[in-house]
């Protein structure tokens, strides 16, 4: 397990998001930390969460999406994605690998 440092440029909203996540040492939680400019990803910007579990959960069953659903009122935000993925990569459940939206 690995720290991972994610940042999301969201796009038309011009908002900067950093996502930082850091194993915890039981090897199964992942401690994540956010930073934003956006005032709506900036509310509640810490939380815990077993990587497993999460990145296997269904959408309405992700504690990330309802953080988002509580927290974000634009549904088309890719900042819950990129927090999973970072879970995702600093449980060592994938690869440190970039996503790409390119609209045309």
């Amino acid at each position: 397990m690995s720290d991972c440092k994610t940042t999301v440029k969201a796009g038309v909203c011009g908002k900067t998001t950093t996502i930082y996540a850091t194993p915890s040492e039981d090897m199964m939680t992942v401690n994540i930390r956010i930073e934003s400019d956006c005032p709506m990803v900036a509310k509640n910007p810490e939380m815990s969460l077993v990587a497993y579990e999460e990145v296997g959960a269904p959408f309405n069953e992700s504690k990330v999406y309802a953080w988002a659903t509580e927290n974000i009122r634009h549904t088309a935000c890719p900042v819950p994605c990129a927090i999973v993925k970072s879970l995702e990569a600093a449980g060592d459940l994938g690869l440190k690998r970039n996503v790409t939206i390119d609209l045309e």
